[in-house]
């Protein structure tokens, strides 16, 4: 398969990927792409339309989504502008092609990509998890495989994977991949009054001029508004 897309500088010289954060559409292209190709190889790489197919099927995806063919189309090409997609048609093929290039410019073997994959397509997912819903993939003998599996993922410059805790219930921490944003960094602060602020919020400057003048400025500037754009005040009563 041709080339339509080489690798940009978001690759570092050492084969790792210079990002921060992908979006979920992205994580859930480059996943699928993983996926088909280690469980249909015969079937991959996969056209455009079977990507959109892989994307928005109900089994093995959470959540299921519903992209459209154009949402695809849009994020294929921001991929390959970032180095981790390549499409391209082969002789004799009449229909573009797509395959991901994380496993060459992360340097993770079949193992460790297996766990990512199916960590950006299930999210938060404990050891004994991940050691079942791999089994199409790769087999792992024991959780404490994947375990390890987990710790190498980690420890990868930049970290590819990160430790989430137990759920209420849960024997074992879950972990999910580092791709997307943390949800607990988006979340807004909660004041002890219950107002939520952003994290990165100043505290709004306390006004301390006397309520009198504050009125006459906004007085001055309800009269100045009127003004500008010709309007009719109102008459009171």
């Amino acid at each position: 398969m041709s080339s339509a897309a080489s690798l940009p500088c978001s690759v570092a010289a050492s084969g790792n990927i210079r990002f921060v954060s992908i979006s979920p559409i992205e994580v859930r292209i480059l996943g699928s792409l993983i996926e088909k190709e280690r469980t249909t190889p015969e079937a991959s790489p996969l056209s455009t339309n079977a990507l959109l197919l892989a994307c928005n099927q109900k089994s093995n995806r959470e959540p299921v989504t519903d992209y459209h063919l154009q949402e695809i189309e849009d994020t294929l090409r921001n991929l390959a502008s970032k180095g981790m997609l390549r499409s391209g048609m082969a002789s004799g093929e009449r229909v573009v092609k797509h395959r991901h290039l994380l496993d060459e410019v992360l340097g993770v073997d079949r193992r460790d990509m297996a766990v990512l994959a199916v960590l950006m397509l299930r999210g938060a997912q404990t050891p004994g998890e991940l050691r079942s819903r791999t089994e199409r993939y790769v087999t792992f003998n024991s959780v404490a495989e994947g375990e390890e599996s987990l710790r190498r993922l980690e420890e990868h410059q930049p970290p590819l994977v990160r430790n989430t805790g137990r759920a209420p219930g849960q024997s074992q921490d879950r972990w999910v991949d580092t791709f997307s944003p943390d949800p607990q960094k988006l979340r807004p602060r909660v004041r002890a009054n219950g107002r939520r602020v952003d994290s990165g919020a100043r505290p709004a400057a306390r006004d301390d001029t006397p309520l009198e003048e504050q009125l006459q400025r906004l007085q001055a500037e309800i009269d100045f508004l009127y003004e500008h754009l010709d309007l009719q005040k109102p008459e009171s009563d």
